[in-house]
């Protein structure tokens, strides 16, 4: 069994191998493993070799489904042959550049269909990709260079004088900017920069002498100049960075064989109920891809069993994004529950045919009930919720895809996968009983990048993965997050969960979202506060909503400060960051 001490990190380009992935023991004694049985699910699946590789993978998939879509964006299309054929490029351009295997590439764009062939190019390179959030400030961009070590950076022209202001930009020598109509046509795609550039103004000036466009790296290496290299299970292929919502940003260094493993169990979880009717469906790729969600199930799977990514570039425009699902009827929708809110309130979306579709994925952060219940009268179908991390590929644990309603839990383990739920001093708790969910599977990260200490505090001394998340296992298995451990709020000595809070109070007719933290009591030590943004065209009272709370919670539980705000402020895939919230009461 694999150790703490095992999760070694590298701290150089050339140190770029990880460990096998650990395929753990499950005890006969676990709950889900009957729950395996009941909704056909398989309890692990089949080991690769050790000298799999995602080149493996791509390549299969490559010939299989050739002229197939791989990805449609803004009414353009990308073949599985034209991936293959482009990201063969790119993949010669980098080797052209003097980088060598383990090397570092950072990738800052939104969902265009530049960033599967750049994401591929470098993978199958053998390079390490670096995902960027285009969001980040030019200090979070300059902390995340250094971390990584990258040596080379690709970067969506709206947000190139993001890189220009960082100041140290630390082993980047080589910048490829692209443009968001690159790969729409000719004239497609002038019309689309022209917009973008000069309608818009979404493009700030900015000035990278040393640059490289996109369309002209592409020319300057021929697919047949690649040259494949030699890469196994244990090969870092991915630093997926945190949120930093707990101090800085660390990197999660993911393997080949932590994403393969994760692509085949998300795969037995979806035959479960799908059989091999996955295969040629639409996904809805709304969710950025840059974020582990999102890169993984309508990325890395989507390409593995050949479906068609429908990529999003703006999912804020609602408007926009209904307009596409109405035009090619995605079969299956990942999304968050900010997403999912905002769409099944939205005038529009109630007229679309939801005939095709086969399940809504949630994951990133809590369904809440009532927006499930809403989802589920407007589609048909319930809102299916898995639950994953940077550090886990990321998916743990998944609710059954076959299930007739919404479970308001985040599902049974995944195959392979063995969790457990600790207190404070390491105890394994018992069914029923609140603890910190931690894991140990294949898909679990070989450490944090250049950070041996961080990753040693990450484990257990047998070698479970501590996620932070409180949860509780029921007696099928099934795992219910509470909340997050460092976002309890303690009242009077007693442990309060925000989510149960949030979730309680937007039960109210006129709230169409809330959150929760604790501020300082003098009686109390802490007071639950919440803060508020009503629906369009509501009114209700801070009274109103004292009074309320009353009668969803008990005593200790229920808010006792309430604050009317526009807007809830959000991770990039909509998560509500509750950090933002105490800085906004001065208590970070």
């Amino acid at each position: 069994m694999t150790t703490a001490s095992n999760h070694t990190n590298q701290t150089s380009p050339s140190e770029f191998h990880g460990t096998f992935p650990t395929y753990p023991d499950i005890p006969s004694d676990r709950p889900w493993l009957e729950s395996y049985e009941r909704y056909g699910l398989a309890s692990s699946i089949e080991k690769p070799a050790d000298d799999t590789s995602l080149l493996e993978v791509f390549e299969r998939n490559f010939a299989r489904y050739g002229n197939r879509d791989a990805y449609i964006c803004m009414g353009s299309s990308l073949s599985y042959r034209d991936l293959d054929t482009r990201s063969r490029q790119i993949a010669a351009y980098l080797q052209s550049l003097g980088l060598k295997v383990g090397d570092k590439v950072a990738v800052m764009m939104p969902n265009v269909l530049q960033y599967p062939v750049v994401a591929l190019g470098v993978l199958r390179a053998g390079m390490i990709l670096v995902n960027v959030n285009p969001l980040y400030t030019s200090r979070e961009l300059e902390h995340q260079l250094h971390d990584s070590g990258a040596k080379a950076i690709f970067i969506i022209e709206n947000f190139a004088k993001t890189f220009e202001e960082v100041k140290d930009k630390g082993d980047v020598k080589h910048v490829v900017v692209c443009s968001m109509g690159d790969m729409l046509g000719m004239v497609k795609g002038l019309v689309i920069n022209t917009v973008v550039r000069h309608i818009k103004k979404m493009v700030p000036s900015y000035s990278l002498p040393n640059s490289i466009s996109f369309k002209k790296a592409l020319e300057s290496a021929s697919a047949h100049q690649y040259k494949r290299p030699e890469l196994d299970q244990s090969h870092v292929a991915l630093l997926q960075y945190t949120g930093g919502t707990t101090g800085v940003a660390k990197g999660a260094m993911l393997t080949h064989g932590n994403l393969v493993a994760n692509m085949l169990q998300i795969e037995a979880v979806m035959k479960a109920a799908f059989g091999e009717a996955t295969s040629g469906e639409v996904i809805l790729t709304a969710l950025p891809l840059y974020h582990v969600f999102s890169f993984m199930v309508c990325g890395m799977y989507s390409m593995y069993e050949g479906c068609t990514g429908l990529l999003i570039p703006n999912p804020r425009d609602l408007d926009g994004l209904i307009k596409e699902m109405g035009k090619y009827k995605p079969a299956y929708i990942p999304s968050v529950n900010t997403l999912f809110n905002g769409l099944v309130h939205h005038e529009k979306f109630k007229e679309l045919d939801f005939s095709n579709l086969k399940a809504s994925i949630g994951g990133g952060m809590s369904v809440l009930p009532s927006v499930a219940k809403a989802w589920h009268e407007a589609t048909g179908l319930p809102i299916v919720e898995g639950y994953g991390l940077s550090e886990t590929s990321p998916v743990v644990s998944f609710n059954p895809m076959n299930i007739s309603e919404f479970t308001a839990k985040i599902g049974v383990p995944a195959p392979d996968t063995d969790v457990i739920l600790i207190d404070d001093d390491g105890n394994e708790m018992l069914i029923g009983e609140r603890g910190e969910i931690c894991v140990k599977g294949p898909q679990v990260m070989v450490g944090y990048q250049n950070r041996p200490e961080a990753t040693k505090e990450s484990f257990t001394e047998n070698g479970y993965f501590k996620t932070g998340d409180i949860g509780i296992l029921d007696e099928k298995g099934f795992i219910k997050i509470v909340d997050r451990k460092k976002d309890m709020i303690l009242v009077s000595g007693f442990n309060v969960y925000p989510n149960e809070i949030e979730e309680a109070m937007t039960q109210h007719p006129a709230v169409l979202e809330v959150g929760a933290i604790g501020v300082p009591s003098d009686d109390r030590g802490e007071d639950p506060k919440i803060f508020v943004v009503k629906k369009k065209g509501a009114n209700v009272t801070e009274k109103e909503l004292l009074e309320f709370g009353k009668k969803q919670l008990t005593g200790y539980k229920r808010p006792r400060i309430v604050e009317f705000v526009d807007e809830l402020p959000k991770s990039n895939v909509g998560k509500i960051l509750r950090k933002e919230l105490r800085k906004m009461e001065g208590l970070e």
